[in-house]
């Protein structure tokens, strides 16, 4: 587009795009950063893939190699050098390891890729639509009552009210003169995200987990980001349950178990009973099919085949006891066979939740999606 000059004042003034140039580490960090959540965080098996991307798409050139980006990695503080008498910090391969700034750059990257270049703008948090002492503004007035907090007055609008009522000449304030503007509270919400790691989740040649781990390090990044006072915790569930830490989800894998729903929703109300706010939740990410309990012998039954009827009435008790709790749960379901569709269903009935069965690309916008509307709860 040619260049158009306007009037400021009076329109827009258009010119000629010039594209943001990359710099060669930039360009590359962006695919390196994709490879190490395909591969759990393994930088020695992400630079081998680099180096196959870099046969077949020339990645590389005489000018910037793999080296130099290599080099550039640890120059930025992204990776370093294993040290045997520290220990190792990571899961990484070989001689490097991943640094805390590559792995809040990775949660940072699933952000964008999923949710859009979301831009920091301050504090965010839950709106309620009830009115009372608060931190945000509302924009409705009221008459001051015994008891409304002095920081709330709006003194604009009671100064304007003590000359309407006193005069100029006579200008005072009183009581009855002061305005209060409205405020709104901020609820605060407790989340529980519970990730399905049996073996099904990479069965059939279908990678489930990879876009799972995406979006629960994108959902980690947007609460950090825009709702600062909420938390949220993260838990995995096989054969059994058990809680990871943040900085451990670009390291997380499909281990070789069965699925032991009851075990993960256990631990999720276990961890929210905890939780002071009111506002609670349990998001799942599941293929949908419960195929083991812990026994009270501390055994563990597994049925594979089907839906075992043992199992699962153990699943909808756990769904009614959430209820009565007061804990939604939202089912993410990555698989569309009919039999789990119905089970999910009941699943969700007996919980008085929600369920979305949903395939693996509208996975992330889905959760984003739903975490928003739950915004607005009970205070």
């Amino acid at each position: 587009m040619t260049d158009k000059n306007f009037n400021p004042g009076k329109g827009l003034i258009f010119s000629k795009h010039v594209p943001e140039e990359l710099s060669h580490f930039e360009r590359v960090f962006d695919v390196f950063k994709d490879l190490l959540t395909h591969t759990s965080g393994d930088i020695e098996e992400a630079f081998d893939w680099l180096d196959m991307l870099d046969q077949e798409y020339d990645i590389f050139n005489d000018e910037y190699t793999l080296q130099d980006f290599e080099e550039d990695l640890k120059k930025r503080g992204y990776i370093r050098e294993e040290d045997p008498e520290k220990g190792n910090t990571g899961s990484g391969k070989g001689k490097n390891i991943l640094t805390p700034k590559l792995e809040a750059a990775l949660r940072e990257y699933a952000l964008d890729q999923i949710f859009g270049k979301l831009k920091k703008n301050g504090a965010g948090n839950h709106r309620t639509h009830k009115t009372g002492i608060g931190d945000e503004r509302d924009g409705e007035n009221r008459s001051f009552q015994y008891g409304d907090d002095l920081a709330a007055v709006n003194m604009t609008e009671s100064l304007k009210n003590a000359q309407i009522n006193n005069g100029i000449s006579d200008l005072r304030l009183t009581e009855d003169d002061l305005i209060v503007e409205e405020t709104k509270h901020k609820a605060q919400m407790s989340t529980v995200l519970m990730i399905d790691i049996s073996h099904s989740m990479i069965l059939y040649g279908e990678d489930r987990i990879t876009p799972a781990k995406k979006v629960a390090m994108a959902l980690v990044e947007l609460i950090k980001r825009k709702y600062p006072k909420d938390s949220i915790d993260i838990i995995v569930f096989g054969n059994e349950a058990w809680p990871i830490k943040i900085k451990d989800l670009p390291y997380l894998k499909v281990g070789p178990y069965h699925t032991n729903t009851v075990a993960g929703l256990e631990l999720a109300m276990d961890i929210l009973r905890r939780k002071r706010n009111t506002n609670k939740q349990i998001f799942m990410i599941t293929d949908g099919k419960p195929s083991c309990i812990q026994l009270p012998s501390g055994e563990f039954y597994m049925n594979s085949f089907g839906l075992d009827e043992k199992i699962v009435n153990q699943c909808f008790n756990r769904a009614a006891q959430a209820r009565k709790l007061k804990i939604p749960i939202t089912t993410f379901m990555i698989a569309q066979d009919p039999y789990l569709r119905q089970f999910v269903e009941e699943f969700t009935a007996q919980n008085k939740g929600k369920a979305f069965l949903t395939g693996l690309s509208g996975l992330g916008q889905m959760i984003f999606e739903d975490y928003e509307k739950n915004r607005i709860r009970r205070i």
